[in-house]
């Protein structure tokens, strides 16, 4: 990081060009950072179905009114833009289109609108950091896959649990040890929670009450650990993580043994969450050593007589961070973490009450379902529905509570792009795996719908 604070000091005169869509609870926080704490970086841009929302994300942030103008054309933007103006406007693509914006930053926490301007930045050369987990473990790999052809980085976000994982990992790696398990820490898991349960927390901190609901609900954490595992090459060791529970304030270096260790070590290790533990809402990794003398280091060094030793980091950030990804990506070219190639884990479908054919399923964080983590061979070889696809489907049969939806079970929308790229995503990738090829995505890039060009 001090690497990054030196080529942003440079960057004071000439600064880094970020555009934001989404100016929800995540995207005020992250206009506030850019403006008030980011140096050689500026938010020129944020495009939100609101526009009052822009608005309000850039008066919060501290940007007067009368530098602040609403753009609806390219033109008009391309014109405030090189007035120095900040711009606002309701459509995503016109700023993933302007010429004077070098990253576009996407916190919307949609599937099907995300997956749009993510490839309309693409297309537009323009590096793009996504906080958005739901978007990244439903289509990540192919929008990574777009993003490497185009020249530009896709990745998720530093300060979210998922980039400090993935922080944390390179480190234990770059120490000479071999991660066996990335861990994140929740003081609540109830599969079953809904936005009626979770409307007074979402209240008193001024979130949506359905984005609460995934948190609790484990929806959300299945996504964040099914993105770390597609970044590092691991697995889940069984459908729903093992996520033990302990008392809470439990010390995380006394769990070690909460998880099947004798299986652990084999394989590429596994993505998977603790209930309870301490230091909470961190995150962790199991490292293992063998050599004895290093070991021998560590037990000096406090960490313990080993094999596998306890590294964490007791918090995250959000928002605070994002502008680290920016610069990363910018200037460097690195990815804080994104998908190494095919799918490995993905986030099914569960019933979180009884179905009934002829209904039609809610969102993420909804009264309907919530996600799981199972492995992805597994997913495509038993049909299983992937919960970023869930929204809107029309049941066309019964599934009793807690059990998981097949995508024989559903209708799905007409015309989605999410669909199409999720296609694209499993035929692609399954093809790679006889004979690397990126003609098929590069056909399928060309005709895809102006509306996202």
């Amino acid at each position: 990081m001090i690497l990054i604070d030196q080529m942003l000091q440079k960057r004071r005169s000439d600064p880094i060009r970020v555009a934001m869509v989404g100016a929800g609870f995540m995207g005020r926080g992250i206009a506030l950072q850019i403006q008030t704490a980011a140096i050689g970086m500026k938010l020129v841009a944020i495009a939100n179905r609101s526009i009052e929302a822009a608005l309000r994300a850039y008066c919060e942030a501290g940007v007067p009114s009368e530098d602040i103008r609403r753009v609806e054309s390219d033109k008009a933007a391309a014109e405030a833009l090189s007035r120095g103006c900040r711009i606002i406007s309701s459509d995503p693509h016109l700023i993933c289109r302007a010429e004077r914006i070098d990253a576009v930053i996407e916190v919307t926490g949609t599937v099907e609108f995300a997956a749009g301007v993510v490839l309309s930045a693409i297309r537009h050369g323009k590096h793009v950091i996504v906080m958005n987990a739901e978007l990244d473990g439903t289509v990540g790999p192919i929008l990574k896959l777009f993003a490497d052809r185009a020249g530009v980085v896709f990745t998720n976000s530093d300060g979210d649990q998922p980039g400090v994982l993935m922080n944390l990992f390179r480190f234990v790696k770059g120490i000479g040890l071999r991660p066996v398990l990335c861990g994140n820490i929740k003081g609540l898991h109830d599969p079953h929670r809904n936005p009626a349960t979770q409307e007074q927390f979402a209240r008193r901190w001024g979130q949506k009450a359905s984005m609460v609901t995934s948190f609790a609900d484990g929806t959300k954490i299945s996504f964040e650990q099914a993105i770390v595992a597609n970044a590092t090459g691991m697995r889940v060791g069984r459908r729903g993580m093992y996520g033990p529970t302990v008392e809470p304030g439990t010390p995380l270096k006394h769990c070690l043994n909460l998880y099947p260790l004798d299986e652990l070590g084999n394989g590429p290790g596994w993505v998977d969450y603790i209930v309870g533990a301490e230091p909470s809402p961190g995150v962790f990794i199991f490292g293992e050593i063998t050599n004895p003398v290093q070991r021998h280091y560590l037990n000096l060094y406090k960490l313990g007589e080993g094999p596998l030793y306890c590294f964490y980091r007791p918090y995250h950030l959000c928002h605070f961070e994002v502008p680290n990804s920016v610069a990363r990506a910018v200037l460097c070219h690195d990815a804080t973490i994104a998908p190494l190639g095919a799918p490995l884990v993905d986030v099914i479908a569960t019933a979180k009450i009884d179905l009934t054919a002829g209904q039609t399923l809610d969102g993420l964080g909804g009264f309907m379902t919530y996600g799981q983590c199972e492995n992805s061979d597994v997913v495509r070889q038993d049909r299983l529905l992937p919960i970023g696809l869930a929204e809107g489907c029309h049941l066309i049969a019964d599934v009793p509570k807690d059990q998981i939806l097949t995508c024989d079970d559903v209708v799905v929308p007409e015309g989605r792009l999410c669909d199409r790229l999720r296609r694209l995503q499993d035929d692609y990738f399954q093809a790679a795996a006889q004979e690397p090829t990126l003609e098929r995505s590069e056909m399928y890039l060309a005709t895809l719908p102006e509306s996202v060009s």
